[in-house]
């Protein structure tokens, strides 16, 4: 067993030659191509999170851009909303107007004939009134009145019944 803690220098040749051939052999087959896979992986995922950054801030410029277009359609809407408002109440007043000047012409156009009436109506009567004074007057003279007579008298008492109604009453 002494002999295994004792060093010999030839084993102790061999062994470091054969860790360096061994090392050489692991860069040249294993750590190269490891080492380049490892940093073609490393400049992949690299390239990866750049194009995700830069997708992201799109992402956030198109976002902008599309709150800064919401914002101006909101702005359009309100000012439509507030056009079609002060339109309907453009109509309405006109409309409004156009209402009344329609009731103001039917009641001056029923003020009208009802006045037309009334006159007549009392163009009526008066006639009605003449003719029945006339008829008790020719009743109460016993006698016959001609047309023309009956005309002069009708007209007489016309006269004198509108300058009546034309006096100022006190």
């Amino acid at each position: 067993m002494n002999k295994l803690l004792t060093p010999n220098p030839g084993i102790i040749i061999w062994t470091i030659v054969t860790f360096l051939a061994l090392v050489a052999l692991m860069k040249k087959f294993a750590w190269g191509p490891l080492l380049a896979i490892i940093d073609e992986r490393e400049k992949h995922l690299k390239s990866e999170r750049e194009a995700a950054e830069g997708a992201r801030a799109e992402a956030e410029r198109i976002k902008k851009e599309l709150e800064s277009q919401m914002a101006g359609l909101q702005a359009a809407g309100r000012e439509l909303i507030d056009k079609a408002r002060g339109h309907a109440e453009g109509l309405s007043a006109q409309i409004k107007a156009a209402a009344e000047e329609d009731a103001r012409k039917i009641k001056e156009k029923t003020a009208a004939e009802l006045a037309a009436e009334k006159e007549r109506l009392v163009a009526g009567l008066r006639k009605d009134v003449a003719g029945l004074s006339v008829l008790a007057a020719e009743k109460l003279l016993r006698r016959s009145v001609d047309e023309g007579v009956q005309k002069t008298v009708l007209d007489s008492f016309f006269k004198d019944l509108e300058s009546r109604e034309a006096a100022p009453r006190n």
